[in-house]
């Protein structure tokens, strides 16, 4: 009898668990907003990506598609390095749940970012 309610509380432990979305993230969890700050950048509006993970884990190494992309500001590399038509976003450090990743960028028009891939790391 004891093996059996240890089988069913894992079983509910497992399964709460899984409802709550911990076991599934993926990198399409990844959000990624742009708004204008009402900044001027060489007569060019400012825009304001903001990357959150939309799961409860970390997700480290996040490269967006960012071919064509331009801007008339300077990004830090650490913050958002382009290498062809990818860029590795905070030096492939964590996006962490309960802290949104953010950066600027002047252009004509917002620039949609695609999110190619990174690492889920739960803990």
């Amino acid at each position: 009898m004891a093996n059996f309610l240890n089988v069913l509380a894992a079983l509910f432990f497992f399964c709460f668990i899984v409802s709550k979305g911990y076991c599934q993230c993926t990198t399409e969890n990844l959000q990624i907003k742009q708004q204008q700050t009402g900044k001027q950048v060489q007569n060019k509006p400012e825009w304001q990506v903001t990357i959150s993970t939309g799961c409860p884990c970390d997700q480290l190494e996040v490269k967006l598609g960012c071919d064509g992309f331009q801007t008339v500001e300077p990004i830090d590399s650490s913050v958002l390095a382009k290498s062809g038509g990818e860029c590795l976003v905070n030096n492939g450090e964590p996006i962490y749940p309960d802290k949104d990743f953010n950066f600027t960028y002047a252009w004509d028009t917002s620039f949609q970012f695609k999110t190619l891939s990174s690492q889920v790391a739960c803990s």
